[in-house]
């Protein structure tokens, strides 16, 4: 920091004099708030952004930042801030190790966000790391940081006198705006406004850094900013757009985690990789022509990419994302294929020009292919049923952990589920990410559907098609829950100073009613308490934080049972998780099953999979769960005759967890009031479309080749249909018609298991030819009945 205010003092510039004012005013604003737990509003930073509008600031550093990236009257005015060709410097955040912990504005393209790393260029524990969280659930991140700079134990003034030593990430980026300030300064003031602005620095910086070996690039970005090489790129700059990152090479790892971990193949669901476009040329720019892929060889061609863009490029930056396939006669292919992908972007002309500013940018794709691996090693990971914060108040999922009460990492495999995709990829499995409903998906290409901490309701063309995926065409289904508790939720509200309203939880660490609703034709539920304990199988200890208990469960399934504490009637408050008067007792916690071709494992706590706050993990309960239900590999312990169910577990209706009646859902939810639609992260043959059209319908009858599920009456019990909890909300499917209504009529019988309607599809064109002729006779009656009206010269018929 001492080197910081030299550089400040060397730099003869009235905007730099600003910025020192600006510092200075920052610095006397920000003790007292850390004092009040860092309290801040967002009318503050407004203010003090006018104020670098009014008096022409060239460089800004701002070393604070928050995870609410739906602040738009702070987010458009940063937009401002850039677009008035202010650069932008930011601290990306103090939340490492965790991964999908960057802090707004940082994690904005239009600024420069910056990581930290100590004297021997490892990257600081405490440095955020990426990806972006704004395009989750529906897409994928950005790389960010932008570059990392020295942020540990740097020297810097006291408040008082002498000097200190200073560690944060709010260290490092002042550091990086003094860099910005050096080369500001090397550029002529009559060419500054020219050349410079938000978008050519950071392509200068990016180019110019020094990649670190060892992290990836959500860790550290383009690598350690190095003054030096950034001056010769701006020595010789010319006005142009870029795309950063330049390059994605598979084989470059572990930079290019998580994509050099897993090669492409084909029938896999799109891998997606997000770039920022930079235009240098202008603060608004346009994609003259959609991006095209140019393969340098014959193999090439077995790559298929589409692309979603911003055709509108603004603030000084825009995105281009590749969604990836290998095509069908790729399944056998094993190797690299390489090229370019090509977008050119132009600009209005700058003052004094008479034609348009354009620039070609290039990216350089080198990526690892595969055979289609087997269908039992493939696992789909449920992405589109995650909602994190913002825009809601989406709570933690450990009531244990008091500093951070949000769940706002993502919840994404490359977020903090990092090390779990890890294990699993080291243990040959391969992960792919559904970002769309269940109906756009084909069940038949994967082992198992793996749902953890689900907070989004389903639509019910989803839990029919589940349905029929897991008894009919053998998917496997492995669900890692939470808690849900109305009680708790209510007493973890609190009142916010900076929107001046009370918050309350909109759902609890999952959302446990739609989750039932999901799980019901399988005749499985969760519960409402909290419960919390350490407990072992087969000598592995394991830690049970907050996770819930299994109230549904059929005959002749495999639960495990422990005695642990059920805090939920203590009531977990904001602050603390009170233990006082709760109850040890035996609580089903885990739940293995077979249902016709498909298996089924169900288990209350996710927090041993979340690396956000994580005691103990339970990989080894989840490679276990993955060889049962993508391989039916059953092991002697889960399923061992001793926790085998003579009897159901069952719990009424009415003592299952409710939906609060107090929230618009609608508000936070993708299916809530929405329209079922497959969307760009799903396979091309169905974007834009509701999905695989299976019309199914079930019955309580057996199936060929499948046992009837007990779903908890006792013996040869059937399920009443009538008393099924569904949210009013859901729209009706089209296995709903009214011709499966009449054949559900004809049947007699209630729904247990699925039963495809192809086989009964003579009954419907009947039922609609009889219904035909019974109205045409009766409209040929009525003509008939006013002719003869007419006749007698009655005038009643015009009433009829």
């Amino acid at each position: 920091m001492g080197h910081l205010w030299l550089v400040l003092l060397l730099v003869r510039m009235q905007s730099v004099l600003v910025l020192h004012q600006i510092l200075r005013f920052m610095l006397f604003v920000f003790l007292p708030m850390h004092s009040l737990l860092q309290v801040s509003y967002t009318s503050w930073f407004l203010d003090a952004f006018n104020y670098a509008l009014a008096t022409n600031m060239d460089v800004l550093n701002l070393s604070i930042g928050g995870p609410d990236y739906l602040d738009l009257p702070f987010v458009e005015k940063v937009w401002e801030i850039t677009a008035s060709n202010i650069i932008m410097v930011s601290a990306i955040g103090n939340d490492g190790p965790l991964y999908g912990t960057l802090n707004n504005p940082a994690d904005q393209s239009d600024v420069i966000g910056v990581g930290g790393i100590d004297y021997n260029d490892h990257i600081a524990s405490f440095s955020s790391r990426g990806m972006s969280t704004w395009e989750i659930p529906h897409g994928y991140g950005r790389i960010k940081p932008d570059v990392v700079a020295y942020g540990r134990e740097i020297m810097g003034a006291k408040i008082s006198t002498g000097c200190k030593k200073l560690s944060g990430t709010s260290v490092a980026s002042p550091v990086v705006a003094g860099v910005v300030c050096l080369l500001v300064s090397v550029i002529p003031e009559n060419k500054r406004k020219e050349i410079l602005n938000p978008a050519s620095m950071k392509q200068a910086l990016v180019e110019g850094a020094s990649k670190l070996a060892g992290p990836n690039m959500y860790e550290q970005g383009a690598g350690r900013v190095d003054l030096l090489e950034s001056f010769e790129i701006l020595k010789s700059y010319q006005p142009r757009a870029s795309v950063f990152p330049s390059v994605l090479d598979y084989t470059d790892c572990p930079y290019t985690w998580p994509f050099c971990r897993q090669a492409l193949y084909s029938g896999a669901m799109p891998v997606i990789f997000n770039a920022t476009i930079l235009n240098g040329m202008d603060v608004i720019g346009y994609v003259q022509s959609p991006p095209t892929w140019h393969p340098s060889s014959e193999e090439g061609n077995l790559l298929s990419i589409r692309f979603t863009y911003s055709e509108v490029i603004w603030p000084w930056t825009g995105y281009i994302a590749l969604h990836m396939q290998i095509k069908e006669e790729g399944a056998h292919f094993s190797g690299v294929i390489e090229g370019n992908v090509t977008v050119r972007i132009y600009s209005p002309p700058a003052q004094g020009e008479k034609t348009a500013r354009s620039s070609t940018c290039v990216l350089q794709l080198k990526l690892n292919v595969v055979p289609t691996p087997p269908r039992s090693k493939r696992v789909l990971w449920d992405q589109f049923h995650s909602i994190k914060y913002p825009p809601g108040y989406i709570p933690r999922d450990s009531l244990h952990v008091r500093t951070d009460i949000l769940d706002w990492h993502g919840d994404h495999l490359h977020t903090n589920f990092h090390n779990m995709f890890n294990m699993l990829t080291d243990a040959g499995y391969y992960f792919e990410t559904l970002g769309s409903p269940f109906t756009c998906f084909d069940a038949s290409q994967y082992g198992t559907l793996l749902l953890v901490d689900p907070e989004e309701e389903y639509f019910q063309e989803e839990i029919e098609k589940l349905k029929d995926d897991v008894i009919n065409t053998g998917l496997g289904l492995a669900v890692f829950a939470e808690w849900y508790n109305v009680d708790t939720m209510v007493k973890m509200r609190f009142f916010d100073d900076n929107t001046r309203s009370w918050w309350t939880p909109v759902t609890g660490g999952a959302n446990i009613p739609a989750l039932n609703d999901l799980l019901e034709p399988f005749g499985i539920a969760f519960g409402d308490k909290i419960l919390n304990g350490d407990f072992s199988i087969n000598g592995v200890q394991s830690r049970y934080a907050s996770g819930t208990d299994i109230v549904r469960f059929p005959r002749g399934g495999y639960i495990h049972s422990f005695p642990f504490l059920d805090s939920s009637e203590s009531g977990a408050t904001q602050d603390v998780l009170l233990n006082s008067g709760t109850n040890k007792a035996d609580s089903p916690i885990l739940g293995l099953l077979d249902v016709g071709e498909g298996r089924i494992a169900v288990y209350g706590d996710s927090n041993c999979l979340d690396s956000s706050h994580m005691v103990t993990n339970c990989f080894w309960l989840l490679r276990k769960v993955l060889d049962f239900t993508g391989s039916n590999i059953k092991d002697t312990v889960l399923l061992s005759e001793s926790v085998k169910q003579d009897m159901p577990l069952y719990e009424d209706d009415n003592r299952l967890p409710s939906r609060r009646t107090d929230v618009n859902y609608s508000v936070y939810s993708a299916v809530t009031g929405k329209d079922l639609i497959c969307r760009s992260d799903s396979r091309f043959e169905v974007w834009g479309t509701k999905g695989y059209n299976l019309q199914i319908r079930g019955r309580n009858k057996k199936l060929p080749g499948h046992h009837v599920i007990d779903l908890g009456r006792g013996l040869n019990s059937t399920f009443d249909t009538s008393r099924s909890r569904r949210p009013k909300f859901t729209k009706r499917s089209k296995g709903d018609s009214l011709g499966n209504r009449y054949l559900g009529l004809l049947y007699g019988d209630e729904l247990d298991v699925p039963e495809l309607v192809a086989s009964h599809y003579w009954l419907v064109p009947a039922i609609v030819a009889v219904t035909g002729s019974l109205l045409f006779v009766s409209i040929w009656r009525i003509r008939q009945k006013r002719q003869r009206r007419r006749r007698s010269g009655s005038g009643r018929w015009a009433y009829l």
